[in-house]
């Protein structure tokens, strides 16, 4: 399916909020540089198949859109999948846009496989194993303060646990906000049920009730 140009923004609703993910490339007609990101999505319309929907919006026609976006400068290319934007590149970036881009035609294509919604997904990866931290990172290598500072402090306990890397799953990144009602990282869950972050953490540890907490 070729890039479609959206000239109504009931027209841009009913994209973004249909169950295929949607590329939306923010352009200007003034700009150089949108019409290459064009040309590379319609090329990657055609690698994508069905998996995903590309359209493309002239950002100074649907201001409050923008301004909603927070678009700033164009080409802006923002993936939405059923409403929630799940990933942005801004400028003329034709690789992230394209590993961006063929990584949720993946992602499709084993929820597909699986049959398996987004929810089912989370609420398999939270029950891994009874402790399970979602961090940036891993275990042994945490990519922000706060993981390190967990992993630390959980490490001290000396109990098993598992970690998922959320800075390499989009997807799983923004859907566990939402699933959990927890807007940041990292989230740490016993036995499937949501304990907290990093404050929570150390607020148990002072009052002598992580392991007991941890073991569940």
């Amino acid at each position: 399916m070729p890039v479609v140009n959206v000239s109504a923004a009931e027209e841009y609703q009913k994209y973004i909020n249909a169950d295929k993910t949607t590329v939306a490339l923010f352009a200007a007609d003034w700009a150089e540089q949108c019409g290459q990101v064009k040309d590379a999505l319609e090329e990657l319309a055609k690698i994508t198949g069905e998996k995903l929907q590309f359209i493309s919006l002239n950002a100074e026609q649907f201001p409050d859109i923008s301004m909603k976006h927070q678009i700033e400068a164009v080409p802006t290319v923002i993936f939405f999948t059923k409403g929630s934007a799940v990933d942005r590149v801004d400028g003329v970036d034709i690789a992230a846009i394209s590993a961006k881009s063929k990584k949720l035609a993946e992602s499709a294509s084993s929820a597909a496989a699986t049959g398996q919604t987004l929810e089912e997904r989370l609420k398999a990866l939270i029950n891994t194993a009874p402790l399970m931290i979602f961090m940036k990172g891993d275990r042994n290598g945490p990519r922000c303060g706060f993981s390190k500072q967990l992993i630390g402090i959980v490490n001290e306990t000396n109990l098993p646990y598992e970690t998922f890397d959320i800075l390499g799953d989009e997807e799983v990144r923004q859907g566990l906000k939402t699933y959990s009602d927890w807007p940041t990282y990292p989230q740490v869950y016993v036995k499937g049920e949501l304990i907290g972050g990093l404050d929570i953490i150390k607020e148990l540890l002072a009052n002598n009730e992580l392991e007991s907490t941890l073991k569940g």
